[in-house]
């Protein structure tokens, strides 16, 4: 265990010790509090390569990447250059819509678009291809009305909402999170990461293998769902596309591409540092004022579920969001009902919550956290001691 904390956070320092003593991979830690930086603390490494987890390592963040997107985007509204209610055809024309579809439907997982479907054979490396993927779902049939059911987009979200911002703003999201947020705040994080920054990167890894697509409709056959249905197949496609993900965005290829529901490239001081500057004054950059944060974080999905057949599968806890950032729930209880952010597969996070002036970044190589069983086991001691500390 390495690194530092302010006086008075030394219980969180305890804490994130005692959460990765058993976990084989490596992690950072990174606090901010009113615009300081409170707790740095880094601990393991990879246990293939052996490589230390230093403070400098960056690896995958997931979905995280999300909340990396969703920064993007409130700048632009903050700017007036993009409306979140207007239709998404005013910024992207070939989008197959009759209108109704609104870029507050994509921001919210709530398109119709949430899988690929199965006989376009997205895999992973469909998913490096952006004109094929964007062309793809700009001309989806909708697997269900927009708008009248909620299911996280995994993968898609990434690819809907990212046309968009390039549309606005007349480079990639990546370009756009590399010259307005990142560069400003100089941060260690992309969206597509240069060749130049390899030699910091630790991979991601897992202890599990991906079911194949026999055993998911065996699995979903058992539950009731008709696995020739369009939209279930879509889900065992994502499902295999998903698994497949896990080592394929440890490749250069896909570090250096354009995933963004996924593929963001970065470390837990510069994700903590990115959500400080969305509630406050960080070098001299404040990247979203408290209106901005407050239209942002209002909920959008709570009482939706699922569209049929999916509304068949024993439920789970759903997810709760607003314009992008995720909210605070069971499985992601951050620190309460003002927090917001993004949660990343395996067990990465990243937060802010204006009530406390607290940004957290959470970064870590082992996947491990399932969503639906409640937070990870290894945030619980250090999200705690945040808790008696604020």
């Amino acid at each position: 265990m390495s690194g530092q904390v302010q006086p008075g956070f030394e219980p969180v320092r305890a804490a994130f010790e005692a959460a990765q003593a058993n976990d084989e991979g490596g992690a950072q830690l990174a606090v901010y509090q009113h615009g300081s930086l409170v707790v740095d603390l880094w601990t393991g490494s990879d246990p293939i390569s052996r490589k230390p987890f230093t403070p400098d390592s960056v690896t995958v963040l997931m979905s995280v990447t999300k909340g990396m997107v969703s920064t993007c985007v409130h700048l632009l509204r903050a700017r007036g250059q993009l409306d979140v209610d207007a239709p998404v055809t005013r910024y992207w024309p070939e989008f197959a819509d009759d209108g109704q579809l609104t870029v507050a439907h994509l921001l919210t997982h709530r398109s119709g678009r949430s899988d690929f479907d199965a006989d376009e054979g997205i895999g992973m490396a469909e998913l490096l291809d952006w004109d094929r993927c964007v062309g793809a779902l700009a001309a989806m049939t909708p697997q269900w009305t927009p708008g009248a059911y909620f299911k996280y987009h995994s993968l898609t979200w990434g690819y809907l909402v990212g046309e968009v911002v390039r549309r606005v703003a007349g480079m990639s999201v990546g370009q756009f999170f590399a010259k307005e947020v990142a560069g400003p705040l100089g941060l260690d994080m992309w969206i597509g990461m240069p060749s130049t920054e390899d030699r910091r990167f630790v991979p991601e890894f897992a202890r599990w293998s991906a079911l194949t697509g026999e055993q998911i409709e065996s699995q979903f056959a058992k539950q009731g769902l008709d696995v020739t249905d369009r939209l279930v197949r879509a889900v065992i496609g994502s499902m295999l596309a998903g698994g497949a993900t896990v080592d394929g965005l440890n490749a250069r290829l896909a570090r250096s591409a354009e995933i963004p529901a996924a593929n963001g490239i970065g470390n837990a001081r510069s994700l903590a540092k990115m959500y400080a500057a969305t509630i406050g004054t960080i070098d001299g950059v404040r990247l979203l004022e408290p209106d901005t944060i407050a239209a942002a974080t209002r909920p959008m999905t709570d009482g939706l579920g699922p569209p049929p057949p999916l509304n068949l599968l024993p439920p789970s806890e759903p997810m709760r969001v607003g314009l992008g950032y995720e909210l605070a729930r069971k499985g992601n209880p951050m620190l309460g009902p003002t927090s917001f952010g993004h949660a990343g597969a395996g067990g990465r996070l990243g937060f802010a919550d204006p009530d406390s002036g607290i940004a957290v970044g959470y970064v870590c190589t082992n996947l491990l956290w399932d969503h639906t069983k409640g937070p990870d086991d290894r945030w619980v001691p250090w999200t705690a001691a945040l808790r008696e500390i604020v």
